[in-house]
């Protein structure tokens, strides 16, 4: 692991063969850690995004973050991007799963792929992290507080969302999941109940939580970070993708 990395835009195939923009980070000298697919959440592909997708880079992983808007505002600003994506009904699941599809394949095409590759979403990526591991061929899985995997979303939620209970048993990857125990989306309700649904059909997880907090506590430019569950979580990401996603994960 070490500081020095490349890190550029580039454009990958995403679902039914669109050109999609991707931001793309890259150790210098990375061991076989694995790539690692990052979901950006609801407000965008943005900057904060674009740090986290460093910070994989950082820690050894080939990381990529495709951007889920570019087909509704290509080149325009993260919050406009954001506004035209909801008001058109935001991220169709199946474009979502294409898409990190493409992303996916894109990170096991680099010369320095191991062939396994994780995925990780914050807030609604959380949710697209589970549906694209029910999909897909994928190593790991890592779920930040995402809402509506279990659960209707309220009268009025400014996109179209479904939960994906009955898509769980076809879950693929073992899942690591990072919960405030003040959230309301998802509550730790949900939580309890989806900790029941993977048990139920036997997928491998694990999930903790952390008492006052809530939702967005990775984020670092909001008032919702919280320093300790935010350092503890990313020792519990690092940790779990060291493991699922070496060149010596069975």
């Amino acid at each position: 692991m070490g500081d020095t990395m490349t890190a550029a835009t580039t454009r990958i195939t995403g679902h039914a063969g669109h050109e999609v923009e991707a931001y793309l980070a890259r150790p210098e000298d990375p061991p076989a850690r694995g790539g690692v697919v990052v979901i950006h959440h609801m407000p965008g592909y943005d900057r904060a995004t674009k740090e986290i997708v460093r910070r994989f880079a950082e820690l050894g992983h080939d990381a990529i973050c495709p951007n889920l808007y570019w087909r509704e505002a290509p080149g325009a600003a993260p919050d406009d991007a954001a506004a035209t994506a909801r008001a058109r009904g935001g991220v169709p699941d199946a474009r979502l799963v294409g898409d990190v599809s493409g992303a996916a394949q894109h990170l096991r095409s680099l010369p320095t792929s191991n062939g396994r590759v994780g995925v990780i979403g914050f807030c609604s990526g959380g949710r697209q992290s589970v549906l694209a591991a029910c999909h897909l061929d994928l190593d790991a899985a890592v779920d930040c507080y995402g809402a509506f995997v279990i659960g209707t979303p309220p009268t009025g939620f400014p996109v179209k969302i479904t939960d994906i209970e009955d898509q769980l048993p076809g879950l693929r990857a073992p899942l690591l999941g990072l919960f405030g125990n003040e959230d309301s989306h998802p509550s730790p309700e949900q939580v309890d109940r989806l900790d029941e649904v993977l048990d139920a059909h036997g997928k491998p997880h694990e999930f903790h939580r952390y008492d006052d907090t809530g939702h967005g506590f990775f984020a670092v430019d909001r008032p919702s970070y919280r320093v300790a569950a935010a350092n503890d979580g990313w020792e519990r990401i690092e940790e779990f993708f060291g493991v699922h996603l070496s060149k010596e994960a069975s």
